[in-house]
């Protein structure tokens, strides 16, 4: 078994690290920056001296170890035991953060969000999520969960054609024919589909298209003429192959997207709510939203994000992307260059 007996090439077991004298151990992390038995030996060390931030990072250390190790080398109780005490050293250090903020003046009921967000990220609490394209990474983008409506001028031109849209959808639903067909249709090009897997050629999760990367559905466009102009009001990529994507995007009742990152962090997606029954929402990162009708989303799917529909009723949203607003002249005809069919 990988936590009782020494590796062959030197690294203790659990048994035997537990049984070194803290010298011992500084030694062993010298040679052996990554063996966990030592991590944890060292770590519970200097939470016994007191030293709790030591521990803490040390723990910590630990955990991010085992969470590279193959199933069949990770020493679950070992493991187990160093999540344990980080959690507990977390919670520890967030009580003293909370003190002094309060003896500060600096009330938890008066924390700005981000900030309360980082410390509870500090804490432990929240997940840290940091941009995840699975095929392309543009550097030097904000990490921002959701935008703000209000900082993009092109928003309240296509609010304002809700009407029109839905009128559109709705004659198109009222068809016997209308083409809504599922969403993913192959489990190649945008990364291993994970828990998103039942959703192949499953129509739970289902769109109907006026223009997919970049190819136009010119009878949908016809069918959808008002939908089409309001659109264009925004700033589309326009690279063949690639962008942009203007569909409607039908969840079921009961429906469920499992998390998961898109394919690249130059662009925004846009998610115009336009039939939202009570019992959905959207969470991207930490945060969890519902669609308001007719209220633009914006938001960075290089960050993981999922969607669940908890009515009993079909929910339906216009979804198109558009550039990132940080994205100058130059680097967009770069990136049209490089992604153009």
């Amino acid at each position: 078994m990988a936590d009782q007996q020494s590796s062959a090439h030197g690294v203790p077991s659990v048994d035997s690290a537990a049984a070194m004298d803290e010298e011992a151990l500084d030694r062993l992390l010298d040679a052996e920056p990554r063996s966990l038995p030592a991590l944890v030996g060292k770590a519970a060390y200097r939470a016994r001296a007191g030293d709790d931030e030591a521990a803490r990072l040390l723990y910590a250390r630990a955990v991010r170890v085992a969470d590279h190790l193959p199933a069949a080398d990770r020493p679950d109780g070992l493991v187990d035991e160093a999540r344990a005490a980080l959690r507990g050293l977390q919670e520890k250090a967030h009580a003293r953060r909370e003190k002094v903020l309060s003896d500060r003046g600096v009330e938890r009921r008066r924390w700005s969000g981000r900030f309360a967000e980082a410390l509870d990220i500090a804490a432990g609490r929240r997940a840290l999520f940091r941009q995840e394209p699975t095929a392309f990474f543009y550097p030097g983008l904000a990490t921002v969960p959701f935008f703000d409506r209000a900082d993009f001028g092109w928003v309240a031109e296509i609010e304002a054609a809700v009407p029109a849209i839905c009128e559109e959808l709705l004659a198109l639903l009222a068809g016997e024919d209308h083409p809504f067909r599922a969403y993913i249709t192959s489990d190649r090009g945008s990364g291993p589909l994970g828990d998103n897997r039942a959703l192949l050629h499953n129509r739970d999760w289902s769109i109907l298209a006026l223009c997919e990367n970049g190819w136009l559905t010119p009878e949908m466009i016809r069918r959808c003429p008002r939908t089409w102009e309001a659109v264009l009001k925004a700033p589309l990529p326009r690279i063949a192959g690639w962008g942009p994507t203007v569909v409607f995007s039908m969840l079921k009742a009961g429906a469920r997207i499992a998390p998961h990152s898109g394919m690249y962090n130059t662009r925004l997606l846009c998610h115009l709510p336009l039939i939202v029954p009570p019992g959905c929402a959207f969470r991207v990162g930490n945060q969890v939203r519902e669609w308001e009708v007719g209220k633009l989303m914006i938001f960075d799917d290089s960050i993981e994000h999922e969607a669940w529909n908890e009515s009993d009723e079909d929910r339906v949203i216009l979804i198109f992307d558009v550039w990132r607003p940080e994205l100058d002249e130059r680097e967009r005809h770069e990136l049209t260059a490089l992604f153009s069919d």
